[in-house]
């Protein structure tokens, strides 16, 4: 049986192109396998790592493997004339914007080392937004069917402030979260988010009435929550 290791290394990776982070994830996601497919082969027990990567991106859209193109209502010329650019990509969700000002969460954990359910791991990364939110004094929540973080859920004024999106093999997870704190929210209106209509998109500073939100005390939330919840220890 191999050992439970319950320490995450934290990585903050900057800004950086959102294809290059989705194949360093890769990169980390398949060692991780690797590993655990090593250890039941050779009956060794060698503990598995897990990762909590930070990142921003430059202005992106990725639509998930269920997502539907329609959803993205710009052509390749007027992503261009954006300075964004588009992937198709293997996590769950559908379509999702991703840029400057959004802390972006990916957390590569084998979930063997903590618990091997993907509903109750989706549920801990939207608790760790909603616990960081309440401290900016923002009541959110979940919305029935609608993965990620809501304000004013179950009213005409519904509006996500966190998009989530994982993929997970051999209960190893990747891909994320990714929290409005700074954001231009116009981006948002060039796509329908989550292949949902008629619900708004909102960010931490346009909720707080400020000009700008200090994104790595957010960070620092959510790592105290994340902390809490896993029983882990970042390093």
């Amino acid at each position: 049986m191999t050992k439970m290791n319950k320490t995450i290394q934290l990585q903050d990776l900057g800004t950086k192109d959102y294809k290059e982070s989705w194949e360093y994830q890769e990169e980390l996601f398949k060692g991780v396998v690797d590993l655990k497919i090593q250890n039941r082969r050779e009956e060794t027990d060698w503990p598995t790592p897990n990762y909590l990567l930070f990142v921003e991106h430059p202005h992106v859209y990725t639509l998930g493997k269920s997502g539907d193109l329609e959803n993205l209502l710009l052509s390749e010329k007027q992503l261009e004339a954006k300075g964004a650019t588009f992937y198709k990509i293997n996590r769950g969700g559908d379509i999702t914007y991703h840029g400057p000002g959004q802390i972006v969460g990916y957390p590569i954990l084998d979930l063997e080392n903590f618990f091997t359910d993907i509903h109750k791991y989706l549920r801990f990364l939207e608790e760790s937004i909603i616990l960081t939110l309440a401290e900016y004094g923002l009541e959110s929540g979940r919305s029935d069917g609608e993965t990620g973080v809501w304000l004013d859920v179950g009213t005409p004024f519904a509006r996500k402030i966190c998009a989530m999106g994982v993929r997970a093999s051999r209960w190893v997870t990747m891909h994320g979260f990714a929290l409005n704190v700074n954001v231009d929210l116009g981006y948002f209106d060039n796509i329908i988010p989550c292949g949902i209509r008629g619900k708004g998109v909102t960010s931490l500073n346009v909720e707080l009435g400020v000009e700008k939100v200090d994104e790595e005390e957010v960070k620092a939330k959510i790592i105290k929550h994340l902390t809490e919840l896993f029983e882990a220890e970042f390093v």
